[in-house]
């Protein structure tokens, strides 16, 4: 059986720190972990021209988190507390999204990327918890992103329990924004002691899951389920 071919998708700046010229980045352990579950991994440029000849090389695709925001106009809101905004990562990233979408191979949303599916349903985003929300929990922890901060009640109706078996797990998290109306087809399954929705997955797709959290860590037996899980669906893909 071949290694399935995992597409993930970058962070971009336009310049600064890194180079003077526009650059893309991605951490290693989003990398690192689908090869060590025995896929092999493929960052995607955001290139609209070549985006749909991309869809048909990957068998799954991750779509990452980043320290950006998605325009509110794309989910039917005024800009109000978003920060950062990466328009043309983001149009790039909805469209692989729906491609992959109508090609049924699996999808994790990873933080952001959770969002980003939430929006390609039809859903909303929270645009500030803090703002938005009372008796919030720090959901930009203040500890290192490889150690857990609160914990995730997970529904026990749902694919990601079934993968994990289990009702409450500990995760990290690096987040201030959150879904807020769920999209169309889309379950909650898991959420925070403070109400913020924390997974959700698609009704109508074999393996279409968004987590909050960065499971990319492999800080728990829960996230190296997942990503396992993930990577083991992918190599169904023919």
């Amino acid at each position: 059986m071949k290694k399935p071919i995992i597409g993930v998708t970058l962070d971009s700046e336009i310049s600064g720190q890194y180079s003077k010229f526009p650059w893309y980045a991605i951490r290693q352990n989003y990398l690192h972990c689908i090869e060590f579950y025995g896929g092999i991994p493929f960052p995607l440029f955001h290139s609209m021209h070549s985006a749909k000849e991309i869809s048909t090389i990957i068998d799954g695709i991750i779509i990452t988190g980043g320290n950006f925001d998605i325009d509110p106009s794309l989910y039917g809101k005024k800009f109000n507390d978003s920060r950062t905004i990466k328009n043309e990562r983001t149009k790039f990233e909805i469209e692989i999204c729906n491609l992959s979408l109508k090609k049924d191979i699996p999808i994790l949303g990873i933080c952001g990327g959770e969002q980003l599916l939430n929006v390609c349903f039809g859903g909303t985003l929270i645009q500030d918890i803090k703002t938005n929300k009372l008796n919030y929990l720090e959901h930009e922890q203040i500890n290192p992103r490889n150690q857990t901060s609160h914990s995730v009640i997970i529904n026990k109706d749902s694919k990601i329990f079934d993968i994990i078996n289990e009702a409450k797990i500990e995760v990290n998290s690096a987040h201030h924004q959150a879904v807020d109306k769920l999209g169309n087809n889309l379950i909650v399954t898991g959420k925070a002691s403070d109400g913020v929705i924390e997974s959700i997955e698609s009704t109508i797709h074999k393996w279409c899951v968004g987590v909050q959290w960065h499971p990319e860590f492999l800080i728990t037996d829960s996230d190296k389920l997942l990503l396992l899980n993930f990577v083991e669906e992918a190599k169904k893909i023919k």
